[in-house]
């Protein structure tokens, strides 16, 4: 694929760099001259330019693009160039880092994100899934189509545990997408048993996380779970 990314500082070039291992064609747009360093990832393709401008894409010719990265350390320019890149080039994929979890409500598809990635829901989620088993941890937020990453590591007496997945009956709009058991990674398989401690991954819309918990967990931990979260206000 042809990939842009706007900011070329440790997080636009790590980004970089992972994507030219992975044999991918990668453009950074830096506005910043010192921050331009071409030797940092000398397979890229290296763009002194202010990514919120248009002209500045028109000549990157931002159309030609399969995915457009907004990896700047400042929400409001990540939030331009998405924008700039959907409406104005249509890029097929809008990928936006978000630094300040206050802006998350921001990083939707009216902004022309499909995927953001915020750094403090990032970490927060991490904590979770470390130090969480009995309960949901939603890691990522697809926003176009309001689906979420999530992961549910089974303790004991989970109501599944020791039965092949395909007698797990899960909701509709919700996919059971890998098992990390260990140092393993397994692609579920109608007769692959779950066991305590297995990290489940699934995709689901969030309408239906609440379901999913019931699933897994047994119907009384969606109730326990609201119990510990206590009341919400909005």
């Amino acid at each position: 694929m042809r990939i842009a990314i706007a900011g070329a500082g440790n997080v636009g070039r790590s980004i970089a760099t992972e994507l030219v291992d992975n044999g991918h064609q990668v453009m950074l747009i830096e506005r910043v001259p010192r921050m331009v360093r071409p030797e940092r990832v000398p397979a890229a393709e290296w763009i002194l330019a202010d990514a919120c401008e248009l002209s500045s894409l028109q000549e990157a010719d931002l159309a030609s693009c399969d995915v457009v990265v907004a990896a700047t350390g400042d929400d409001k320019v990540n939030l331009v160039v998405s924008l700039l890149a959907k409406t104005e080039f249509a890029v097929p994929r809008v990928v936006a880092r978000i630094n300040r979890a206050e802006n998350e409500w921001l990083f939707n598809e009216q902004w022309g994100v499909d995927v953001s990635v915020s750094k403090p829901r990032l970490m927060a989620a991490l904590v979770e899934e470390a130090v969480s088993v009995g309960d949901l941890v939603r890691l990522m937020t697809f926003r176009q189509s309001e689906a979420n990453l999530v992961e549910i590591t089974l303790p004991e007496g989970a109501p599944y545990v020791g039965h092949p997945v395909r007698e797990v009956p899960l909701p509709h709009d919700s996919a059971l997408v890998a098992i990390l058991r260990g140092k393993r990674v397994l692609v579920p398989t109608p007769d692959d048993p779950l066991e305590v401690g297995d990290e489940l991954v699934f995709v689901v819309t969030a309408a239906m996380e609440d379901s999913v918990r019931a699933v897994v967990l047994g119907a009384d931990s969606v109730e326990n779970t609201r119990k510990k979260r206590g009341p919400q206000f909005f």
